[in-house]
């Protein structure tokens, strides 16, 4: 029998398991579609009828079942796709179908065993060295519920199985050759052992994966999410897990991964997401360099603390003066200073209102007369019903929110009172000038959420008597203001002190680029958090990698830590990683370098050209990779040089590529990969990150494929003294 006939029997054999799942999965729709309409006709009550107690529960038991049966048939449906990937022939003859989801027969006999159950784990950890009871491993590559391919893995050969073939040249390099596309493919059905023990590692305290370019970081990490959910679904899905990526094009890429392992009770947020919860609004757009640097440090965490502490009222100006029974009664700049610094202490800015009136009013009642023999509660009559404090309490102690204090920072002056020690003169003129743009940044995100923590919620006005309310005819009526209303009103305020999302367990990927300012707003997310991080110190766009360490000691504390280091770069050939490892050990001699394990016989293009003839040089190459490669080409493209991708657009055969071309920044690339990369300019890359040839490096290796470099003007200074010979 030949090659071709063994390979379409075999895929007969597979074809007719999968068919008798499928047939189990059908009745398991039904079944599921069958308990939402039990549940929907439990109780149905006329409008017109009294709902007893009793009647209530069966609401509230009709919509659990409605809920669970309508989750169970989302996943179902979800899984239509590669329900069953692998198999596993064992030593004594048993075999294991591994899959997405875990499907039974009508005996409870599984006919698919869920991925992340630990009879699955010899499909991930077996190997020749160590088989684990396997003789041969399987993958199945299907198309719906149709087998269209086998590779397997011999890897018991002692077991004497003359009964079994091996088919295919291996599922993950084959898995490796195909095309990239718009979003992350998941890799459970080849998950190899060193990604497999970090997957399933211990869920306290923090775990850190860390390894080179290319290694499957991001998408192991996805895994270990859904695998936390499975192993200890009650503690997380109650809980929360936060995914954390560095940009909302990166969280577009990875979105369908969780879903396809079965998997959708997961927040995704990129770090300009983080704050919605307390800000309600987010952002993208990423700071130049110097003014990043200066709004991640921790030398913000006390310029904020200033600027809350600064009235808006002018220094020169800030005196408040009454008169009681013909007593001018006043208080002066240090006295108004002192009184606001000793509130501050005691309680936050936007509560701290009542405390400051009522010092005030102390204070100014202490310098009236004694001999008058007027009592306090008088005296605070006559000050309270004063124009002048009225107006000047409204302007000394407004309430505020955190965009109104932040955006005081774009005047120099402002910044001169309160940056002293702080910040140079140099380091001002940066920061004044960043707040130029109408929106704000991804850095100002964690900015506004210190500021949030340091505010606190703005307090809620309780009505008080009764509310006049306007009709749509123009008429009015009184509004009765109940008991009911006024505590209402109090526990709303109360609860709303605390209103950032909580998590019992986040994970953060390309953790190697967070600031320190952005690790502080991380943790108010996960204060008793279990943590996975992912990340990659050679990778950091972050320019003091000992600050961001600290920041990150202080996250972890003393809590349990355990690291797992990934050593094989998947992604890049070896004639593409060879040149990015040379750039970055130039600049971090102490590069984590992985080991690159596969070779396409092409070395990376590269060209120059000046900078009338870029826009050509890029289309012409992207022509030629257009027909090389099947899948995606990324153009990267360093700030500075944007401008470009306009005039990329109007040429007419580069917009017949369509969504095969995808134009980045070099720090929209991160964590992203196509099949072929043009990287625009290096010497530029370089210039205009703090971190230099570290981005540069994370350019470098985003190919799977092809890789070509464009030099601009006689540049090339990026270029390793190998690389030049």
């Amino acid at each position: 029998m030949d090659s071709s006939q063994i390979l379409r029997q075999e895929l007969a054999v597979e074809q007719t398991h999968v068919d008798l799942v499928y047939r189990y999965l059908d009745q398991a729709t039904q079944s599921a579609q069958s308990v939402a309409r039990q549940g929907h006709d439990l109780y149905k009550a006329d409008r017109y009828s009294y709902v007893r107690e009793e009647d209530g529960t069966a609401l509230f038991e009709r919509d659990a079942f409605a809920f669970q049966a309508a989750r169970r048939l989302a996943i179902l449906e979800a899984e239509h796709e590669g329900l069953v990937f692998g198999r596993l022939d064992q030593v004594d003859r048993e075999i294991r179908y591994i899959g997405r989801i875990g499907v039974r027969d009508e005996e409870y006999e599984p006919l698919v065993i869920d991925w992340r159950a630990r009879a699955a784990e010899p499909f991930y950890r077996a190997t020749a060295t160590h088989p684990m009871g396997v003789v041969r491993r399987r993958v199945l590559r299907c198309r719906n519920d149709q087998v269209t391919g086998i590779e397997d893995d011999l890897l018991d050969s002692s077991a004497q199985r003359d009964d079994l073939v091996i088919v295919g040249e291996g599922a993950l390099m084959a898995s490796l050759k195909r095309a990239r596309g718009h979003q992350m493919r998941d890799i459970v059905a080849t998950i190899q052992a060193e990604q497999d023990e970090a997957i399933r590692a211990d869920y306290r305290g923090v775990t850190v994966i860390s390894g080179g370019p290319g290694t499957g970081k991001t998408v192991v990490a996805l895994h270990r999410a859904a695998y936390l959910l499975y192993s200890n679904r009650r503690r997380f899905e109650r809980g929360g897990i936060l995914v954390v990526g560095p940009s909302a094009l990166f969280m577009n890429y990875i979105e369908r991964v969780l879903p396809s392992l079965g998997e959708d009770s997961v927040t995704l947020r990129a770090v300009g997401q983080i704050a919605t919860d307390v800000l309600k609004l987010s952002a993208s757009r990423i700071d130049s360099a110097p003014a990043a640097a200066i709004k991640g440090s921790l030398r913000m965490v006390p310029l904020l603390k200033r600027l809350v502490s600064l009235p808006l009222i002018d220094k020169g100006a800030e005196k408040l003066q009454v008169t009681v029974k013909g007593n001018v009664l006043s208080l002066d700049a240090t006295s108004l200073e002192r009184i606001r610094r000793d509130v501050l202490t005691r309680t936050k800015a936007n509560a701290g209102r009542r405390l400051a009136e009522e010092s005030l009013q102390h204070a100014l009642f202490r310098q009236l007369p004694e001999e008058l023999g007027i009592s306090f509660e008088t005296a605070q009559d006559f000050i309270t019903g004063s124009a002048n404090y009225r107006m000047f309490v409204q302007s000394w102690w407004p309430d505020l929110v955190p965009e109104d204090v932040l955006a005081r920072l774009s005047s120099p002056i402002t910044l001169a009172l309160i940056a002293e020690g702080l910040l140079s003169a140099s380091e001002q003129a940066v920061l004044a000038g960043s707040y130029t743009a109408p929106d704000w940044s991804v850095a100002d995100m964690a900015l506004l959420d210190e500021l949030m923590a340091l505010l606190g919620p703005v307090s809620v006005a309780e009505p008080e008597g009764n509310e006049l309310v306007f009709l749509p005819d123009g008429s009015e009526v009184s509004e009765l203001v109940t008991t009911a209303d006024l505590l209402t009103d109090r526990r709303e305020a109360e609860l709303d002190e605390d209103r950032q999302d909580t998590f019992a367990h986040i994970l953060v990927d390309e953790a190697q680029d967070l600031s320190p300012m952005q690790w502080r707003m991380l943790r108010r997310r996960g204060p008793q958090a279990s943590w996975t991080i992912v990340g990659d110190a050679a990778q950091s766009s972050w320019p003091d990698v000992a600050e961001s360490q600290k920041a990150f000691t202080e996250l972890v504390g003393s809590a349990p830590q355990r690291e797992f280091r990934l050593s094989t770069n998947y992604r890049s050939p070896a004639e593409v990683f060879e040149l990015a490892a040379a750039v970055v050990l130039r600049a971090y001699p102490d590069a984590d370098l992985p080991k690159a394990v596969r070779s396409v016989g092409v070395e990376p293009e590269l060209l120059r050209a000046t900078g009338e003839r870029l826009a050509p040089t890029i289309s012409a190459a992207l022509q030629r990779l257009s027909g090389t490669v099947t899948g995606t080409i990324g153009v990267i493209v360093p700030p500075s040089r944007w401008g470009l991708t306009a005039e990329l657009y109007r040429d007419e055969s580069t917009a017949a590529l369509g969504d095969r071309l995808v134009l980045v920044t070099p720090l929209g690339a991160k964590g992203l990969e196509y099949d072929a990369v043009i990287v625009v300019s290096p010497d530029d890359i370089v210039a205009d990150s703090p971190a230099g040839e570290r981005v540069l490096y994370v350019c470098l290796t985003r190919a799977t494929q092809r890789l070509t470099v464009i030099d601009v003007d006689g540049g090339g200074a990026w270029m390793p003294e190998s690389v030049r010979k």
